[in-house]
């Protein structure tokens, strides 16, 4: 990188602020400070509100089935709570399952498929962990561009950057920069060096592609189930050499913290999560400003599991 301008953009918008707090517990700073109280499952979500509509999912679905249940969300990235999972301060959170793994078990994993990537998660996780079913519902991780750059580029793919990512901004989440699905790896994979990285917090998302609509960045690492992405035309470059593995919607639990009861109510989400699903919740979290306990509620009520 010719330069790294470091410190998160500011300037978070209400809608998604709102939803990626909305349902976590009040007056309190710190999302990861106390615990539940004893007999409880606490769920905890990540630090963008597809993570938080997903765990808002998981812990109506438990207390539908009598769990009681203490909210835990908008604590932050993987690298923040892992550890609490591993220690039980968090019981289950929704994950990724490929980021899941390179991220916090095998950085040099080259496992792609939702199969390859479950198998090593299940034999190289630490003893008090585990994944439960993933759904079928994936949301990847993308090297995403604006419609003028795709066209002035030819742009379809990430391997057509080759030779031009000198000559572009990308910006994304500030631990892109350093994970293999990430800067990392188009670097490693495809050779690609940019002429500048931009990070954003997650809560500047809207932000971030404004910035990208407007061509002050070229390239940015959105969601794929993002649903800016085909409200503003955005281009998702394919990845033939897959950076970016499966990413199923996977529950990660502290084994000893959920009984047979809520790992039963956790599997029936993944049975019938989708992707159109998840596409659908975040245009109406994020565009049409629903709030996410009623988004949630809606798809549970509809799939039977409340």
């Amino acid at each position: 990188m010719k330069k790294i301008i470091r410190g998160a953009v500011v300037g978070l918008v209400a809608a998604l602020t709102l939803s990626a707090c909305g349902g976590g517990d009040s007056g309190d700073d710190n999302p990861l400070s106390g615990g539940g109280e004893s007999g409880t499952v606490t769920v905890g979500g990540a630090n963008f509100p597809e993570s938080n509509l997903l765990a808002e999912m998981y812990a109506q679905a438990l207390e539908a089935k009598g769990v009681k249940v203490t909210r835990k969300f908008n604590i932050g990235a993987r690298e923040v709570y892992y550890d609490q999972v591993v220690k039980g301060g968090i019981s289950v959170i929704p994950e990724y399952n490929g980021a899941l793994l390179t991220t916090s078990v095998d950085e040099n994993s080259k496992a792609a498929t939702t199969e390859e990537i479950n198998a090593e998660l299940k034999s190289k996780l630490p003893a008090e962990v585990e994944i439960l079913d993933s759904a079928e519902a994936e949301n990847k991780d993308s090297v995403t561009v604006n419609p003028q750059t795709a066209a002035k580029y030819d742009l379809k793919s990430i391997a057509d950057l080759e030779g031009v990512a000198k000559d572009l901004i990308i910006a994304g989440p500030s631990e892109f920069e350093t994970r293999q699905h990430g800067l990392k790896g188009l670097q490693e994979v495809y050779g690609l060096e940019f002429k500048e990285f931009k990070p954003f917090d997650a809560g500047a998302q809207s932000t971030l592609v404004k910035l990208l609509v407007e061509n002050e960045v070229q390239a940015a690492d959105l969601f794929t189930t993002d649903p800016t992405i085909p409200e503003n035309k955005l281009v998702v470059l394919e990845d033939p050499e897959n950076v970016f593995s499966a990413q199923n919607v996977t529950p990660f639990v502290h084994k000893e913290s959920v009984d047979d009861t809520a790992r039963a109510a956790l599997n029936a989400i993944s049975a019938k999560l989708t992707t159109q699903d998840l596409l659908d919740m975040m245009k109406r979290i994020v565009i049409d400003k629903d709030d996410q306990e009623k988004v949630a509620e809606e798809w549970l009520k509809k799939s039977g599991l409340a």
